[in-house]
């Protein structure tokens, strides 16, 4: 599951970002307070701009997305995303007002053999904690196995489900390498194939899938399974315990952690607001191109060497950096090497209730 574009900062798009500057000058450029939320005089105003110039940077196989966020100053601006693996990347400047960040290209998190530490990705005494590796049961085509994790619980009309993404759970939409594609009903299993050695039956059965198709037509890449009773009915995530049944807004700087499949708990901040950013989904697990999802809206968190969320942590949930009682901030999907990508945890839940006939909340105090 591979990012879309292959950019190079173009002279037609740097034009369009000088224009851009000119405009964000005349509204002024404004001073970040330590955490800064989405209403915030500073943010509208850089998010007027953003949404003015966003579609036509869209179009340019240059530009992997945009938001708005700190400029590193201590300053809110439009960030501009260039893949830094292009040899003409050196030659991009940003205009006044912008600030350019290069990364490679942002990917579905889908898992690879390996993980972050036993307690995240080994068979668990039933019943689980969640914050753990796990997958769609028949996850393997093409020679390889994939999976990703199984994020937390989440309850509509008082049944339970596990929360994780559209690409750990219910990807597989075409026969290929497997012959068989993701369908309601499905076993979901703890750890994910990738974690035993792509046997499933040395994992064990913890949900059924319900297939919501989050993707491609929603900006949500949400999958979720009807909890078995293998699965502790608090919510507890792994080194994270209990969560709120509350939800937290994500507001920049704002730190949060979250508990996944490879790197276990780690800790971070949020480093954009209402970005857009495609990402290219397969078809199945290792499998070819299907769609490539434009999202927009969603939130950016600090990934420096891919030391919060890496290949496998998809599904993961992230919450406040908080000690107990932690509310739900999104839920992690995609990201780079430099860059991690959440869905917002409101639209999440509005999906799933709209989805599952009723209002969705977090399991937790």
């Amino acid at each position: 599951m591979q990012g879309t574009m292959n950019p190079i900062l173009s002279r037609r798009s740097f034009c369009s970002l000088m224009a851009a500057a000119v405009t964000l000058s005349s509204v002024g450029v404004f001073a970040a307070p330590s955490e800064i939320a989405l209403n915030h005089a500073s943010v509208q105003a850089a998010i007027k701009l953003q949404n003015r110039v966003t579609p036509a940077l869209m179009k340019q196989p240059e530009v992997l997305g945009t938001a708005v966020g700190d400029d590193g100053t201590g300053k809110v601006a439009v960030i501009i995303y260039i893949d830094q693996n292009h040899p003409n990347a050196a030659i991009a400047k940003a205009p006044a007002g912008t600030v350019l960040e290069f990364t490679d290209k942002f990917v579905a998190m889908v898992g690879k053999p390996g993980g972050g530490g036993v307690s995240h990705i080994a068979k668990q005494t039933p019943p689980i904690q969640l914050g753990t590796s796990g997958g769609w049961r028949s996850d393997l085509a093409n020679g390889y196995c994939c999976g990703g994790t199984l994020g937390s619980l989440f309850q509509v009309n008082g049944t339970q489900y596990i929360l994780s993404n559209y690409h750990v759970f219910e990807s597989d939409i075409v026969l290929g390498g497997n012959n068989v594609i993701a369908g309601s009903g499905d076993p979901v299993i703890q750890p994910g194939l990738i974690d035993v050695n792509c046997s499933a039956s040395a994992a064990q059965v913890v949900g059924s899938l319900v297939k919501l198709s989050s993707l491609p037509n929603n900006n949500v890449d949400v999958g979720v399974a009807q909890a078995s009773s293998l699965v502790r009915t608090d919510g507890a995530i792994l080194e994270i315990g209990t969560i709120s049944s509350q939800t937290a807004a994500a507001s920049l700087n704002k730190a949060v952690k979250k508990s996944g499949r490879t790197t276990g708990l780690t800790h971070s901040t949020i480093s954009g607001l209402n970005a857009t950013i495609s990402v290219t989904y397969e078809n199945e697990c290792a499998g070819g191109a299907a769609f490539t999802k434009t999202f927009t809206g969603q939130i950016v968190i600090a990934n420096r060497r891919s030391t919060f969320l890496n290949s496998g942590d998809s599904g993961s949930l992230m919450v406040e950096d908080v000690t107990t009682g932690a509310k739900a901030v999104g839920l992690l999907f995609a990201g780079s090497s430099s860059t991690a990508i959440a869905n917002p945890i409101g639209d999440v839940l509005t999906f799933v209730g709209t989805q599952l006939g009723g209002t969705a909340t977090m399991v937790g105090n």
